[in-house]
């Protein structure tokens, strides 16, 4: 049996090593560091918006001759510059003649609705405005100034009914 090898085992002169090695972790967390300090001053670039450039106007300027203003209530009841409307139908079909006499592109109707209005009656008002003609629509955001004159009512122009000012922005 001299053709036979014996296995031989080597036992290792230490024992296995159950501690985990931190080296490689360090290494992984350095290089995401510094990963992340290089791309966060590039993420802080600021996007370019082009706002439109404001105008100061003075508050007792009264709107020009020709503008439309669409005011609500807190009951929904509409008026067109000063002149109440006492139906929907009456209110398209007078909008409907006034933004006829307008040229196509100067059919513009804005709309100032009471905070309390019910959102409804202003789609509504809104939609009524579009059947009758009017290619664009905007909202006011602040009430007319005390005691300004609102043209383009029939009879001549009124004064504005008297409002609130708007609350002053807060810093």
């Amino acid at each position: 049996m001299s053709g036979i090898k014996k296995r031989q085992w080597v036992k290792p002169q230490t024992p296995p090593n159950s501690d985990i090695n931190v080296t490689p972790l360090v290494d992984v967390v350095l290089v995401l560091l510094i990963i992340f300090m290089v791309i966060t001053p590039l993420l802080e670039k600021d996007i370019e918006v082009k706002v439109p450039d404001t105008e100061v106007q003075e508050q007792n300027t009264p709107p020009p001759d020709d503008q439309l203003v669409v005011s609500l209530d807190e009951q929904g009841n509409l008026k067109i510059n000063t002149e109440a409307m006492p139906s929907q139908e009456e209110y398209v079909n007078r909008l409907k003649k006034m933004l006829a006499a307008k040229a196509k592109d100067e059919r513009v109707v804005f709309f100032m609705a009471n905070d309390k209005t019910n959102y409804g009656k202003l789609i509504v008002a809104l939609d009524g405005a579009k059947a009758a003609g009017a290619r664009v629509l905007g909202m006011a955001t602040e009430d007319l100034p005390q005691g300004a004159v609102v043209p383009g009512a029939e009879g001549g122009a009124a004064p504005a009914p008297e409002a609130p000012p708007a609350p002053a922005p807060a810093p």
